[in-house]
């Protein structure tokens, strides 16, 4: 890929889609990062979420499973 292309096209380029173009590339990146890579096996491994990965992240109320006062008339 000439980066020399990539520079005259991306300087071209408005303002709004200059961010645009800066978030994709941090997308791509972050991506990439995910990936880890092997000693003993040339391909790379993803990483994969596992149940309860987001353990603690969310809480609920204690009174999640009470009916709402909105639907007391149709109860």
């Amino acid at each position: 890929m000439n980066t020399l292309l990539l520079q005259s096209k991306f300087e071209r380029l408005p303002e709004h889609l200059k961010k645009q173009v800066l978030d994709y590339i941090e997308f791509l990146m972050s991506r990439e990062e995910k990936v880890i890579p092997r000693q003993d096996v040339e391909k790379p491994i993803k990483i994969k979420p596992g149940f309860g990965g987001a353990k603690g992240m969310f809480v609920m109320s204690p009174d999640f499973d009470e009916p709402l006062e909105d639907l007391k008339a149709y109860m």
